[in-house]
């Protein structure tokens, strides 16, 4: 039984996502397990959404950057999906980059009559800093683009919903506070490669147990920026999606997060809710009851939900 509640509470119930400038707070119920990353292998509970046992391969892998690769999963039929592209981020701590746990979700999606495609992109393990791993995402969503036309939403696990809600509200490589890390020397020049697609925007982002306010977990944060707060204030700044909520109020956000994820505190989620809504974007959030930080991605507890919420989009 879904049980939805208006954020702040105190307002009526509402069954739906909510016009611009508003926040709809549900409480849903749903089951834990698994491992921490969408890199990882983790528990699938049960749904009639699909499960990872279900899941098919993509219809094909390349690369979309020299060395990062994407899987491109085809619409398996036509559905409340058709004409939208889903761009899959994975998290790792900002360390790794590994697509490969969020393929049942991808092939749920794709069964649903969505194109999706899942891309990695580089870390720290790469000696890649901010904005690297930024900009990486920002290309997948144009090579998304040029996959199907139509709506892209890009959604992103923990560390990846930090980026994907960063590639959404700041599509461009002009950051809103200043100036880029990079010139301060944090990112590694060596690993700039110029995207070569056509420069797109996503029209909506979904972000799944994200570390949004990266100065409340500096010590998974530094992995990022490869320096702290104190060193480089601007790529903290620039890298903190809270810092952004005010661009592109035009962009609808979901927001899942689980009530048992012990790894990222839900309200990180919650009050990057309330900056967005507060910055003029249609927000939904969902807390799911007996969710972790690797359950929320399975396509159990997300999927439906997230059909729901694409086939709603205006």
């Amino acid at each position: 039984m879904e049980q939805r509640q208006p954020f702040p509470p105190g307002g009526p119930a509402r069954a739906t996502a909510v016009v611009a400038g508003a926040l709809a707070l549900a409480v849903v119920a749903g089951c834990g397990g698994g491992a921490a990353e969408s890199g990882a292998d983790g528990g699938t509970p049960s749904s009639t959404a699909g499960s990872a046992s279900a899941a098919r391969p993509p219809s094909r892998t390349e690369d979309y950057l020299p060395g990062l690769a994407a899987d491109v999963w085809e619409p398996a039929a036509s559905g409340a999906g058709t004409g939208t592209t889903v761009v899959l981020i994975p998290g790792g701590s900002w360390v790794s980059a590994n697509r490969g746990g969020l393929a049942p979700l991808a092939s749920t999606l794709a069964d649903a009559g969505i194109t999706v495609v899942s891309a990695t992109y580089r870390t720290s393990a790469d000696d890649a800093y901010f904005p690297t791993p930024l900009e990486d995402v920002r290309c997948a969503v144009s090579y998304a683009a040029t996959q199907s036309p139509g709506r892209i939403v890009v959604l992103g696990h923990s560390a990846g919903a930090n980026l994907a809600a960063l590639a959404a509200l700041v599509p461009s490589d002009a950051s809103a506070a200043g100036a880029s890390p990079s010139d301060a020397g944090t990112a590694d020049a060596s690993t700039a490669t110029a995207c070569p697609y056509p420069a797109s925007a996503a029209d909506a982002a979904v972000g799944l147990a994200g570390p949004y306010d990266v100065r409340e977990l500096p010590s998974i944060a530094v992995s990022l920026f490869g320096a702290s707060a104190e060193d480089e204030p601007d790529a903290w700044e620039d890298g903190n999606p809270l810092r952004q909520a005010g661009e592109r109020p035009e962009v609808p956000v979901l927001l899942l997060h689980g009530d048992a994820d012990a790894l990222v505190p839900v309200e990180l989620t919650t009050d990057f809710a309330a900056a967005l809504a507060g910055g003029g974007h249609a927000v939904t959030v969902e807390v799911v009851s007996g969710a972790d930080h690797s359950s929320i991605y399975q396509p159990g507890v997300a999927a439906d939900t997230l059909l729901e919420w694409i086939a709603a989009l205006p």
